[in-house]
């Protein structure tokens, strides 16, 4: 498929600005494969789709304030540092990005906080954009990390076009997050309260959890209109012995194996073995899902309203069928769906 079939008109009022009041409230589509055909819901209603020993997935990793703001030494420019990974514990390396790259050099120092506690000199360039920054911090690792992180604020998508609010410390975070890793929250994940999730339980539900650290990559965007020349970054994932019994229980029973968001789904598909069950595994994946494509475990996903041309929205169209899902996308549109990480949700069954 080309890049050009995912284009659609996006209009800015329909990108969600703020989650819902509550998590379980905001809107939900239910979107039948088989037969196109499109029910409007609340988000709890979610629950009236599943049984007893049916089985929920969902990506447990943590987001970490990744956005942080510094001044250069001399200049006092003003830059924007995106956290994306910690290199080395001891010597306090991390790979970020900056912005503006062009006035960062190496040997550059950048300083943070409003005493300029917090001091990182920049030691190598890695891409345009990227950058290696060593924290020049003397004190245990775990005061470094909480030091660095209080200066840091939730890494909302650039598409939400708003200062970060105190909610978002909370709300840009599922209640299930706990291995911190992520530089996005998994989406899909957000819509679940605690109140909802103990009634599923009630119901018999069981939940399995993987990780999945999301990166920027979800949000790069594509350069080549033939998909099958995209290449997608890698994504640090694990999937452990109780999560596998979870599922495989499930599909050994026939139950309904429902993949909450993209990356739950991406994850899964790398972790799939040949007999079509879930296996243990940890190291990286860069999957690339776009139509057409055959799944091999979940039956069902949950997922927000993506952005136009994005791989996101490919995989979504992979699993729901390209037509039913761009014609839902048409509905969304029509009956003023929000879209994007605070948005609406769609879940796709059978």
């Amino acid at each position: 498929m080309k890049l050009s079939q995912f284009k659609f008109k996006l209009p800015e009022d329909r990108i969600a600005l703020h989650p819902a009041k509550y998590r379980d409230e905001s809107r939900l589509m239910v979107l039948h494969k088989k037969t196109g055909n499109i029910e409007h819901k609340v988000f709890k209603d979610i629950l009236d789709y599943f049984d007893d020993q049916d089985a929920f997935i969902f990506n447990d990793t943590r987001v970490f304030p990744a956005r942080l703001y510094g001044n250069k030494e001399k200049t006092g420019a003003r830059i924007e540092v995106f956290l994306l990974r910690e290199l080395n514990e001891d010597m306090r390396l991390w790979d970020v990005l900056v912005d503006p790259a062009r006035k960062i050099r190496i040997g550059n120092k950048l300083y943070f906080g409003e005493d300029d506690s917090m001091v990182a000199e920049v030691i190598d360039n890695t891409t345009s954009r990227g950058r290696t920054l060593r924290f020049l911090y003397d004190g245990p690792h775990d005061e470094f990390k909480k030091a660095l992180y209080d200066l840091g604020e939730p890494p909302l998508p650039t598409y939400i076009h708003r200062p970060v609010e105190p909610e978002d410390a909370e709300r840009f975070q599922t209640i299930f997050a706990k291995n911190e890793g992520a530089v996005t929250a998994p989406t899909a994940g957000l819509h679940f309260s605690r109140e909802l999730m103990k009634r599923m339980e009630i119901k018999g539900i069981n939940f399995a959890y993987i990780t999945l650290h999301a990166g920027l990559g979800n949000f790069r965007e594509i350069d080549v209109e033939d998909l099958t020349k995209h290449k997608t970054d890698s994504e640090q994932m694990f999937v452990e012995k109780e999560a596998t019994d979870v599922v495989n229980k499930a599909i050994d029973l026939g139950r309904n194996v429902c993949a909450v968001g993209t990356t739950v789904m991406r994850a899964i598909e790398t972790a799939v073995g040949a007999d079509g069950h879930l296996k243990e595994y940890e190291g990286w994946t860069n999957k690339f899902i776009f139509p057409p494509y055959e799944f091999s475990l979940a039956k069902s996903m949950v997922a927000n309203f993506q952005m136009p041309m994005s791989t996101l929205l490919m995989l979504v169209a992979a699993f729901g069928g390209y037509d039913n899902v761009m014609k839902a996308y048409d509905v969304a549109l029509k009956e003023d769906y929000m879209f994007g990480t605070y948005g609406d949700a769609m879940l796709i069954v059978d």
